[in-house]
């Protein structure tokens, strides 16, 4: 088994930690906790291949043997910018992982009678055009709302932006491709289709919900 399968658009991580924990992800007997836990264990796992390609200089720094130039991060602190509610559980992992990285925040719900977003919040870091900014939401499904984020993302300044999500549907990666070709996703699993309520099948569910106990 290949750690990722890609195409120019969509890169699928399928390293065995991942596949495994998104298995229990799925189950509908697992509990709030152990979803939110083990979400964001996974946005850390994720969140190396989204990084992966991130330009690197190098320091001058004292080793305890010999001074060395040592490879750092280039450039300005990274932003992850959260769609919320469910983003959240993305952005706490990655957090983790590069605790450094500026952070904000596009409110955005879904009209359950017509599927497109309606945008309440926007708040987000200075200076995006000179940053590599990660759009998190666990779930890629019509693919209207991630469209949305990524408008006003560019609107605000970003020019290098990557989208990471839990789970596709081939809905939503056409929509995205479509609207924005040049924002690369990366995700655990390209599932199958939606059903006729916009959910992801199998899917997981709602993720908000699992995440934070509400129905």
């Amino acid at each position: 088994m290949t750690d990722t399968s890609a195409t120019d658009h969509l890169t699928v991580v399928r390293h065995p930690l991942v596949q495994h924990k998104l298995t229990l992800m799925r189950e509908k007997e697992t509990s709030t906790a152990v979803f939110r836990q083990l979400l964001r264990e996974i946005s850390q796992l994720l969140a190396y291949e989204i990084t992966r390609e991130m330009e690197l200089t190098t320091r001058r720094i004292e080793t305890p043997v010999q001074p060395m130039d040592a490879p750092v991060l280039a450039g300005k602190k990274l932003a992850l910018i959260s769609i919320l509610r469910a983003g959240n559980g993305l952005l706490d992992g990655v957090l983790e992982l590069i605790p450094s990285a500026r952070v904000g925040f596009v409110g955005l719900y879904r009209d359950e009678e017509t599927l497109e977003p309606v945008q309440y919040y926007f708040k987000v870091p200075t200076e995006l055009e000179d940053r590599l900014v990660i759009a998190v939401d666990p779930m890629l499904a019509t693919g209207n709302s991630s469209v949305a984020a990524i408008d006003l993302l560019k609107q605000a300044g970003a020019k290098n932006i990557r989208f990471l999500c839990l789970l596709a549907a081939p809905e939503g990666v056409a929509r995205m491709k479509e609207a924005h070709p040049d924002v690369p996703i990366v995700t655990a699993s390209l599932d199958d289709s939606l059903n006729e309520k916009g959910y992801i099948v199998p899917g997981l569910g709602d993720a908000g919900d699992r995440m934070f106990g509400t129905k």
